[in-house]
């Protein structure tokens, strides 16, 4: 079954058990996938479960970051709500990759590119992209590239 298919069934299970909450999450992320199918030209043959599972976590980060801003205004209740929809999203993303496995690609990237400095940052996180996809945090990353090509 692919990933669109376990979230349609997934959102007809939580309305039939009674969980609003969580259909409604998957109802929007349903319109999500729709608007993208239609952005790309591919609303017949649908989207890939790769390209899900961008949407997902592009969908996750926000929640993330909204969460951050209502607890910097004080608005807990609102950020709340934010992460709960984060958790109900999250259980599709692939495991995420630990920072030990991206750290030791970044260094086998760096040597097989040989960069020396901040400037070839772009080249060594494409590779570590290119390995982990989805598994990987970017803004993670990014942060740990930056750190080992300014050592």
């Amino acid at each position: 079954m692919n990933l669109k298919q376990q979230l349609e069934n997934d959102a007809k299970a939580a309305l039939l058990s009674g969980d609003r909450f969580v259909a409604t999450v998957l109802r929007d992320f349903k319109a999500v996938i729709l608007n993208e199918e239609v952005a790309q030209g591919k609303r017949d043959e649908g989207l890939s479960d790769e390209v899900i599972e961008k949407l997902i976590a592009r969908e996750v980060k926000k929640r993330q970051e909204s969460a951050a801003l209502y607890d910097q205004a004080d608005r807990s209740e609102l950020a709340d709500n934010e992460r709960a929809e984060l958790a109900v999203l999250e259980k599709y993303l692939p495991e995420q990759a630990s920072e030990a496995d991206i750290k030791t690609a970044i260094d086998e990237a760096i040597e097989q590119t040989g960069a020396d400095g901040p400037a070839a940052m772009g080249q060594v996180i494409g590779l570590v992209k290119q390995k982990f996809g989805n598994t990987a945090d970017g803004g993670l990353v990014a942060r740990l590239t930056k750190e080992a090509l300014t050592k």
